[in-house]
């Protein structure tokens, strides 16, 4: 039986492309979440008859959604929901069964890389038939239409058992229990040699995964232990939980400190990484080094002929403007046409769609290519291992290699958290309008040549994204960029990207914070960050 249920506007936040983020209380409310799914389906669309994909991270509240999400589809007129076992669908492998099995679209039920619990973190997004991020257009419309909503209908059914594979009947709507994880080892049987990949291991090629209790331990386990033969015990963390531990998944040096410690400690194995609490973001370590997210997609970039998937070479790369020009030294070298886009996966969604690039990154862990429409985990590290069966050298040789033939782009992230908001906001407002200022001023040695805030014009949709931060470009080709991040849930997160290049002939074995320190230095100077925040150093430094 259909229920419609009188409801009131909902929302004071406006949901972004990474979809709706509030603490797990928040959508505890009745009518919270309904209210919100019912906003994503009243303006998405004809969807009469058609498949939605459902699925999540397994963080708290995970399973209630789903629940929820499948009487409201039911009763708004899909024909077939697809959900992952045990409600588990990381992100990348939801956008691979979207894609693969022609659904109107998906909704995916992840905080990210934020911390799962009951006192933390829990997100609703929707995603394309693309597969990819909604883009603004529909965001924008969700948000206009919580704000008048007032009512929501569902069906008065038993809850759907998640836990067996097959179909069953909702209403008049069919769901299906998939096991996801057999799709996505499909599509990366077909990008990578997991021939030489086997024979790296079985020569004795160690691999520590760090799956954080996240979404992509029971990937990770199928592929580098069942398929790839890695011995048990590679993958640590692999069991989701609905707090991931009680750690945060968010796979960087303070929250991945035990992987850190393991691979720059005695005996430590050859290729260690993990990813976040829904499966898109990556890190990268050899032994005795860490590859920063820019880093490893320059050298991706620059090798990923050696796996079979990219053997024709690439259609083009692309990064987020904040991400450092690693990449670009490839692209230039190559001959490869390069996309500078704003933050966030539904601008590289659009060039790939259009067969303008094929792999694209951002700074903040995310790198993937055209076999998705999300930034993919595994997808990286099994791109790094395809590299390294096929070169026969360590991490650490691959990147003095990468660097010795197109330069150095020493880089970091200074991330500042937990930032009251009117304060953060003063600090932005105020470098903005001392922008037109700032060329030929000198600071620490150091001279700005140009000083602007980033805006894009995307070549494919003709949409114009404004605001997408502030930038100070240096005579020494050095540069500063100062954005405030819209990921979490409470306060506010400033991050300020540091960057300097060196080319081949510079020094390429400096400290990354020696090679930075001038530039710490003057970011803040300029900004007031300690004025301001209160702060003396960042809470997270990538």
């Amino acid at each position: 039986m259909t229920l419609t249920i009188t409801t009131t506007p909902f929302l004071d936040q406006k949901p972004g492309t990474s979809g709706l983020r509030k603490k797990v209380r928040v959508f505890q409310q009745p009518h919270y979440a309904e209210n919100f799914l019912q906003s994503v389906f009243d303006v998405i669309g004809d969807f009469g008859g058609q498949t939605l994909v459902v699925g999540g991270d397994g963080r708290y509240l995970n399973r209630e959604v789903i629940q929820t999400t499948i009487r409201m589809a039911a009763a708004n007129g899909f024909g077939r929901v697809l959900v992952g076992i045990g409600g588990i669908l990381s992100t990348p492998a939801a956008s691979n069964v979207i894609r693969k099995y022609g659904a109107f679209g998906g909704l995916i039920l992840s905080a990210s890389h934020n911390p799962g619990g009951v006192d933390e973190d829990f997100g609703i997004k929707y995603n394309i038939g693309n597969g990819g991020p909604a883009p603004e257009k529909i965001t924008d419309a969700i948000y206009a239409r919580s704000m008048i909503i007032d009512q929501y209908v569902t069906v008065d059914t038993p809850d759907v058992d998640l836990e067996q594979l097959g179909e069953t009947k909702v209403a008049e709507m069919t769901v299906a229990v998939i096991d996801p994880v057999t799709d996505y080892v499909k599509l990366m049987e077909q990008l990578f040699d997991f021939d030489a990949i086997r024979k790296l291991i079985a020569g004795g090629f160690r691999i520590r995964f760090d799956a954080m209790h996240a979404v992509t331990g029971p990937y990770a386990h199928q592929i580098l232990e069942r398929c790839l033969g890695a011995p048990a015990g590679t993958v640590v963390n692999g069991t989701p939980l609905p707090d991931f531990g009680g750690h945060h998944p968010d796979p960087n040096m303070v929250h991945a400190h035990e992987l850190f410690a393991r691979m720059f400690g005695a005996d430590a194995p050859d290729f260690g990484a993990a990813s976040d609490g829904d499966g898109d973001r990556n890190l990268i370590l050899g032994r005795n080094i860490f590859v920063t997210p820019s880093d490893s997609l320059a050298a991706l970039a620059a090798n990923a002929h050696l796996a079979p998937g990219y053997a024709g070479g690439l259609k083009g790369v692309a990064r987020s403007m904040p991400t450092s020009g690693a990449v670009d030294q490839v692209a230039h070298a190559l001959g490869l046409p390069l996309h500078e886009t704003p933050t966030g996966w539904k601008f590289f969604g659009n060039l790939l769609d259009a067969n303008m690039a094929t792999i694209c990154g951002e700074e903040s862990a995310g790198t993937g290519s055209d076999h998705v429409r999300e930034k993919d985990g595994l997808w990286a590290v099994l791109l790094w291992l395809n590299i390294l069966a096929v070169r026969r050298q360590s991490v650490a040789e691959i990147m003095a290699g990468h660097w010795a033939r197109f330069g150095r782009n020493y880089y970091a992230r200074h991330d500042y958290e937990g930032l009251e908001s009117a304060a953060a906001e003063q600090l932005i407002n105020e470098l903005r309008a001392a922008l037109p200022t700032l060329p030929g001023r000198k600071m620490k040695g150091l001279t700005v040549v140009k000083a602007d805030e980033f805006e894009y014009l995307d070549p494919v949709d003709g949409s114009l994204s404004r605001n997408q931060g502030l930038r100070l470009l240096f005579e020494s080709g050095a540069r500063i960029v100062f954005r405030l991040s819209g990921t979490g849930t409470s306060g506010a997160t400033l991050r300020v990207y540091l960057e300097r290049f060196e080319g081949p002939d510079g020094i390429l074995n400096a400290e990354t914070s020696v090679a930075l320190a001038d530039l710490v230095a003057a970011a803040d100077d300029l900004a007031g960050i300690t004025r301001h925040t209160g702060r003396k150093s960042p809470t997270v430094i990538t």
